[in-house]
């Protein structure tokens, strides 16, 4: 049974799966920038309320299924994930900088969808797994949810 997030009495399970293509749907993930990207997520679990459920990237573009508190919006969640995100590749991978012009490394959109009722947990893992290629697309990190 998945584990579910409980603060101050109020038990809940949100989950949210993004995706978010990087700025020019340039190829910047390689090896580096996805353990980078699985390194500060571990750490944005660690300062907030977002437990990353799974990472996974596709050459151009990233998926995550978040696991979050009803008091963090959609758009709070990924506005923290996309800007300590890009901050840190930046600063770790310099290489990165030297593809993206004007300073940014993710597109300013993002798809967003809840995982609910109809949509279980599992079948947005399947769908996050077949997006792409099989070749390109490589699952960075996995884990079960938990109680906060």
């Amino acid at each position: 049974m998945s584990r579910l997030i409980k603060r101050r009495h109020n038990v809940s399970v949100l989950l949210y799966h993004f995706v978010c293509p990087a700025k020019y749907r340039r190829i910047v993930f390689d090896e580096k920038v996805d353990e980078i990207l699985k390194e500060v997520c571990l750490e944005i679990s660690e300062r907030y309320e977002i437990e990353f459920i799974e990472i996974g990237t596709d050459r151009d573009h990233v998926h995550f299924l978040i696991q979050s508190v009803p008091t963090y919006s959609a758009t709070k969640i990924i506005k923290i994930v996309k800007s300590l995100t890009a901050r840190e590749i930046f600063k770790r991978a310099p290489h990165v900088k030297k593809q993206l012009w004007g300073g940014e490394f993710w597109s300013d959109g993002y798809y967003v969808s809840t995982v609910g009722r109809y949509v279980s947990e599992q079948v947005i893992q399947q769908y996050v797994k077949e997006q792409g290629q099989e070749t390109e697309y490589k699952q960075l990190y996995v884990q079960q949810l938990r109680l906060f």
